[in-house]
């Protein structure tokens, strides 16, 4: 398995891994998203088919520091329970400590026992009496 960090200009390899995403890449996102520093999107490839990705996106408050927050995380259902999703985390983590993060979190859903269990098995803690409040716009 190789596991690639797109670059701004890489919008093509977006699009050969859209089966991964929730719908079509748009190309007016995924261009500004590969473009701003402090976005990540690593892809993982077998074969050269991509396999699973992992979103990523720094966050800086002025009292706290430079965070990183795991946007999304999806491996391709046949590719799953082989390590993929566990080697993205791992690898957005430690592209995290080179950028200087002190932290990285996640948000998701208390039964998503397979991404829970991803999570944890690479050093993440769940908390408790947390609650996510949604805006949409």
């Amino acid at each position: 398995m190789e596991i690639r960090v797109l670059r701004p200009g890489e919008d093509g390899l977006v699009a050969t891994a859209a089966h991964l995403f929730d719908g079509p890449a748009r190309h007016e996102a995924t261009e500004r998203f590969l473009n701003e520093d402090g976005h990540h999107l690593l892809i993982a490839y077998q074969d050269d088919r991509a396999v699973g990705f992992v979103s990523g996106v720094e966050v800086t408050h002025p009292d706290k520091g430079t965070e990183m927050f795991l946007y999304e995380l999806a491996v391709d259902e046949p590719a799953r329970r082989r390590g993929i999703g566990r080697a993205l985390v791992e690898r957005l983590a430690a592209l995290a400590r080179d950028r200087g993060c002190y932290g990285m979190w996640v948000v998701t859903d208390h039964d998503n026992a397979a991404a829970r269990a991803t999570y944890e098995r690479t050093g993440a803690a769940p908390e408790t009496g947390q609650v996510v409040e949604v805006w949409t716009f």
